[in-house]
């Protein structure tokens, strides 16, 4: 498919779970102008059958290579459904939380930026302090209580947190960068909102993962 300057604007938030890509996803649904289509981790795993969850929402650390199979195969569908979307000028927001912390290395990351070669990528790593992160996991979430690994007496910072921590922001290369820490959604929302103002850096985030070997 060929795309053109009517193609709809991609916005791919990047970081850890309770980092706040959600709300930030949120607001620019609710403000920014013309239909933003959410094709988040969420949106997502709710048609992934409950057998292969948490699917594309797999933590690193490698512990289940029974589902690892499915992991691209669920992204590549993802990203060309964003793809499609774009294609056909419907802009587009997924707040993910890529990693390669697999049993073994799956390339995802690059392998999605070329999916989304010649469309307007922007690509947002947001970063928040585990204090923070620890603090929220403790709040409740509808339909989320059973997937947050909670900080307890004897493990202050769950290894898996840590992890996260650790692994999502690798290569760290972006467009932009927010912290939710300092930043509410919203602050978030409008920073992105200036960067696209500005144009998207040259060559993009994704452009350059994408050349990644």
């Amino acid at each position: 498919m060929t795309y053109d300057s009517s193609s709809g604007q991609i916005i791919i938030l990047n970081g850890a779970p309770r980092s706040g890509k959600s709300s930030i996803a949120n607001v620019i649904q609710e403000h920014f102008e013309g239909p933003w289509m959410n094709l988040g981790v969420d949106t997502y795993n709710e048609m992934t059958p409950e057998r292969y969850l948490p699917g594309i929402g797999l933590r690193p650390g490698g512990e289940r290579p029974d589902l690892e199979e499915m992991v691209p195969f669920f992204y590549v569908a993802l990203y060309e459904s964003i793809a499609i979307h774009a294609g056909l000028g419907l802009n587009v927001v997924a707040d993910l939380g890529h990693h390669d912390s697999y049993s073994q290395p799956l390339g995802i990351l690059a392998d999605c930026a070329r999916r989304l070669e010649g469309l307007p990528v922007l690509f947002v790593g947001v970063r928040c302090p585990i204090e923070v992160i620890l603090k929220r996991r403790d709040i409740p979430s509808p339909g989320r209580h059973t997937l947050y690994v909670r900080a307890t007496e004897d493990d202050a910072v769950p290894n898996p947190v840590q992890l996260w921590q650790e692994q999502v922001h690798i290569p760290g290369i972006y467009d932009l960068e927010v912290d939710t820490s300092v930043l509410t959604p919203f602050e978030c929302a409008e920073a992105i909102r200036q960067r696209l103002d500005l144009g998207i850096p040259e060559p993009s985030a994704f452009e350059r993962i994408a050349a990644m070997r």
